[in-house]
């Protein structure tokens, strides 16, 4: 897995592609997101349009991900899940938790909106 994360204004923007299978990658995630939050930083777009493939490890990064901005008070959406990765959300019933948005656009103005 690579990633690669830039900060827009109050919003962390993870790129995520490859496989994300959790062991090696997930600590690497975190401690950038954790990083973040220490700035202030509530809110995280994770464009995952380049992942091809995650696992379970994988889906608990993302939860914990996930926890840790709504914990703060924000909120993570998820870019352009592959059309596998939208079919395990589904499966795992975690559709219904993770925000989905077809673009960074769509997302920050979803996040912008919640905020108001």
């Amino acid at each position: 897995m690579n990633f690669k994360h830039e900060v827009k204004g109050d919003i962390l923007i993870f790129r995520i592609s490859g496989d994300l299978i959790g062991e090696n990658s997930g600590p690497d995630l975190l401690e950038v997101a954790q990083a973040a939050m220490n700035k202030g930083i509530i809110n995280c777009i994770t464009n995952i349009s380049g992942l091809r493939y995650i696992n379970s490890s994988g889906i608990g990064v993302l939860i914990t991900l996930l926890t840790k901005f709504r914990n703060k008070g924000g909120d993570l959406i998820l870019v352009q899940p592959s059309e596998q990765v939208k079919k395990l959300l589904i499966i795992t019933k975690l559709n219904a938790i993770f925000q989905q948005a077809e673009n960074d656009s769509e997302a920050i103005a979803n996040l912008t909106t919640e905020n108001k």
